[in-house]
Parts: C-alpha cells; structure tokens; sequence
C-alpha cells in the first residue's frame, strides 16, 4: 500500500505542530553550523595551508563524536531530553561566540580554531543522538518513518542553503560576522525548545541510572548481528570517502540534489543498491578530481559527489533506524554515529598525512580505487530490511515472588524447562539460538542451554541478568518480532503445561555465614 492511501505521504509530519516548529529550528540551527564550518575552513586555510592542518580542523570536529556519542546516547535515554537538549545548545552558542570575539580582535590562530572545533564537536555529539531519539514523541507511530526522512531532508536543505550563505557572508562580511550569524540561529533552537512542552512521563521505579543504561545499550548493540552489518558497511565507505572531505574544504559541498532524486532511486533500487551507487559515483569524483580539471568540472563532479554523499548517509540512517526499538534509540544510534565519526576522523587524519607524503591528486586517486574496491566487495554482505515489528507485545506475565524483591539485587538466573522431542532436538536447538540473541539484547550477560543427564528429552535454557530490575525491564523490552521468536521455541515444548520458570536470586555473601 502506499503511503498515500494510507492518508500519509512523506510531509504528512510537518502537520503536526510540535514536530513542524522543531524541524524549522533544526534547519535553521543546522544551516548556522554549516555557516560557521565554512568561515573555519576558510579561516584554517588563510592561518596554514598544509594538508595536515585542513585535516586537523576536521578530526577535531568529528573526534568529540567518535567518544563522547555512546555516553550522549545513555543521557538522552535516562535524562529529560527537552532540558539537556537547551543545555547544549546554549554550549554551542557559546563555543560560536568565542570564536566571533577571537577573529574580530585578529587573535584567532590554528590551535585557538582547533581548540574551539573541538568544544563544538563535544556539543554536537551530546546533541546528535537525541534529536534523533525525539522523533517518536513528536509524531504518531505511522509518521515516524516521514519524520525519520524529513529529518534527513531538513539536513540536507542546510548543507544546500548553509555553505553558499556562509560563503557569501564571509566574502562580504568578514569571518566575525559570518559565525554571529550561526550564533543568531541558536537563538532560534532554543527558542523553539522552550516552547516545546513536552509530555513528561510517570516517575518509573525501573528507570535506568547511567552505568546500567550503557551497559544495556553496549549489550543491545554487542548482540544484535543486523546492527553489527550496518556498522561494518558505514565504517568501510566513510573511511575511504572521508578523503575528499578531508582534503577539499570547498563551499560547494553535500547538495539539496541528492534529497530530490533519493525518491526516485528509492523506486527503482534497495538499499544495498542505492550504497554501492554511491560509492562508484564517490571514487568517480575522486578520480575526476585527482586529475585536477577545469573549475566548471570541479563544480559539476562535486555536486554529483554531494549527491552520492546523500544517498549513503540516508541509506544507512534510514537503515539503522528501522532496526532498532525505542527502548534503546538513543544509545544504539549513539553506537552508529560512533562508528561513523570514528571512521571519519580515522580517514581524515590518514588522507591527510598521506597527502603530505604523496600529494593530494595521488592521494585522492588511492582513496578512489580503494573505495570502488570495497563498495563492490562489501555488497555481498546485505544491509538487513528492518521490517520487523518492534513494538513491545508486552506478552511476559510478572515474575511470581513469595515477597517483594529489592531492585538492585542480583544477579538473577533464570531458568525454563522445556520437553523436547528427539526428533525435534536439532530443529528446537537452532530456534533456541535464534531466541539467544533476543535474551543478550534486551539484558542477559550470560546465556546457554543444557540437557538433563538422566532424561535427554529435558532441556533447561537459562541466562543471566544484572538485577533485579534489570530482569523487569526486560520483560517490557520484549518486542512483537522477539515474541515470535519465542512461540517458534515454545512449539517443541511437548509437556502437559506451559515451559516451568525459575527465577533464582544471589545470596548475599554476609547471609552465606
């Protein structure tokens, strides 16, 4: 069915007040940081021209990202979002200031940018992973996927309309009037969060503390394999398309075209398509590039490169979220953008030493064949479709105790017996360890099956929880897709009742005495 009879379509989210008012703000916050990256490049380029130093400016921009996205990720689960979010904004209109008062009293220099780069990519990785992580609350559950698209959109209006403004201001103006004018367009974020007045939820008795909730999210991320296909996908193409980013900090950078023809592309290609695409049309540009054409050619390729650029970044975006539950959003996206800045900064500073030693056309060259390579190589290994259900099914009834159990004790083992057919052993273990997976992602540290001695037929699967409460939510983190999971297993079970549970508690060492 398409979404237009279904009486949704891809702009249906902006008539939701809340998230229409957030989505201006967010383009025009977004288009002020691409105006404040052309006045750094520019700034960088007049204060030292070496390879080293452009790549520098960029590292410093993505490192912050690469460490800090997983903690930002486990606030943005635990903390009010709306707040935190104000918070960093106002770092970030700081971060803009400071460099307004440096380069209108001539005192800016490559440490003081780099320095300052930095600060804001610390306020960019706090904010990155809850913008995102907001989507759902804004919108109804059958607009979030046009939000999800809209975001991107907005993004990519700001990467069109940021460079060319920030190039005309800077041009005309100067540099200290060019990163005013980002400060200017922070007024207009926070404005519009102080406006926004988000629906708080009930105080949970099991909400998370912040080790629990990275541990959580470092589980999730560690056992879900259709995450661990995106990642890998993200880190290669990054790594070796970051080159030309390092390398040319030009204006003309990732355009609003890309955004126009993604549905088209959409139409007629996957996923696996539209990213193997853009990594041909990637190293095509590098090539194009290396051989240092004519400056009408220089302008065309890069537009075709801002559009390939696009097309990956949706692609893998839209991938990512598509197969992650709201329980653990923010932190799972925080482990994306980790891999993604990670790869960046990794090829920022590569590509740049290696231009040093070999210059940038053969440098640019190296990064085209490369990225070719791995783009045809790695697309044999499909990025997953994210088409299952993810809401919790809420199915798990409460854990039966003789009394009230404290929360934070632990660990708790938990045991399910189950009768199982011979003839259906081998059948039943691999439904068993498709199940393993879902046990690791929602909370156990530990899991494994065994097999009574004197009775074969009798299986125990049993996994390890931190607490307590960690055990309670993993009942609630169950999602529609898991319970499936579940109903496959529990179909071996050939007992007169339902597969027995055990929940079995540590003893605490002083009552061991």
């Amino acid at each position: 069915m398409t979404a237009a009879k279904e009486g949704t379509g891809t702009f249906a989210p902006l008539r939701q007040k809340v998230f229409a008012v957030l989505w201006v703000a967010t383009v025009i916050g977004n288009t002020g940081s691409f105006i404040r990256d052309v006045a750094s490049s520019w700034l960088v380029t007049d204060l030292s021209a070496t390879p080293a130093a452009v790549s520098t400016v960029q590292a410093a921009a993505t490192l912050p990202i690469f460490l800090l996205a997983i903690p930002a990720g486990v606030l943005s689960d635990i903390l009010d979002r709306r707040k935190f979010l104000i918070v960093v904004q106002l770092l970030l209109a700081a971060t803009s200031l400071c460099l307004l008062f440096l380069s209108a009293t001539g005192l800016q220099s490559v440490s003081s940018l780099i320095a300052l780069t930095f600060v804001g990519g610390i306020g960019a990785a706090l904010v990155a992973p809850t913008w995102q992580a907001i989507v759902p609350e804004l919108v109804s559950r059958q607009d979030v996927k046009g939000a999800v698209a809209l975001n991107s959109l907005g993004i990519n209006i700001a990467r069109a309309i940021g460079p060319a403004l920030g190039g005309l201001l800077l041009a005309s103006f100067g540099a200290a009037v060019t990163y005013g004018v980002d400060v200017i367009s922070y007024v207009f974020v926070i404005a519009a969060l102080l406006w926004w007045r988000r629906t708080l939820s009930e105080d949970d008795v099991l909400a998370e503390r912040f080790f629990g909730a990275f541990r959580a999210g470092l589980r999730y991320a560690r056992a879900s394999h259709e995450l661990h296909v995106v990642l890998l996908r993200a880190a290669v193409f990054f790594a070796f398309s970051s080159a030309i980013w390092a390398l040319l900090p030009l204006v003309a950078r990732q355009l609003l075209g890309g955004a126009l023809v993604m549905p088209r592309l959409r139409a007629r290609m996957d996923a696996d398509g539209l990213l193997l695409l853009s990594a041909v049309l990637t190293a095509a540009v590098m090539g194009v590039l290396s051989l240092a054409p004519a400056q009408w050619v220089a302008v065309v390729v890069l537009l075709v490169c801002g559009a390939a650029w696009i097309t990956a970044l949706t692609t893998l975006n839209s991938t990512a979220q598509a197969i992650l539950p709201n329980w653990v959003r923010g932190r799972t996206l925080a482990v994306y953008l980790t891999v993604f800045n990670g790869a960046m900064t990794g090829g920022s500073l590569a590509w740049g030493a290696i231009a040093e030693a070999i210059g940038v056309p053969f440098t640019l060259a190296v990064a085209a064949i490369g990225l070719l390579c791995v783009g045809v190589v790695f697309h044999a290994m499909k990025l997953p479709k994210g088409e299952a259900d993810l809401i919790p099914s809420n199915h798990w009834p409460e854990p039966l105790t003789s009394e009230p159990v404290e929360h934070d004790r632990g660990p708790v083992l938990v045991l399910i017996e189950y009768t199982v057919d011979k003839v259906d052993r081998s059948e039943f273990l691999k439904a068993l360890a498709r199940l393993s997976h879902e046990r690791r992602r929602d909370g156990a540290y530990g899991w494994g099956v065994t097999e009574d001695a004197a009775d074969t037929g009798r299986m125990v699967e049993w996994f390890m929880v931190e607490s307590w409460a960690e055990h309670l939510r993993q009942h609630k983190r169950v999602s529609k897709a898991d319970a499936d999971i579940q109903e496959d297993v529990r179909r071996f079970h050939k007992g007169p009742a339902a597969p027995v549970v055990h929940h079995l508690l540590a003893i605490n060492r002083p009552h061991l005495g």
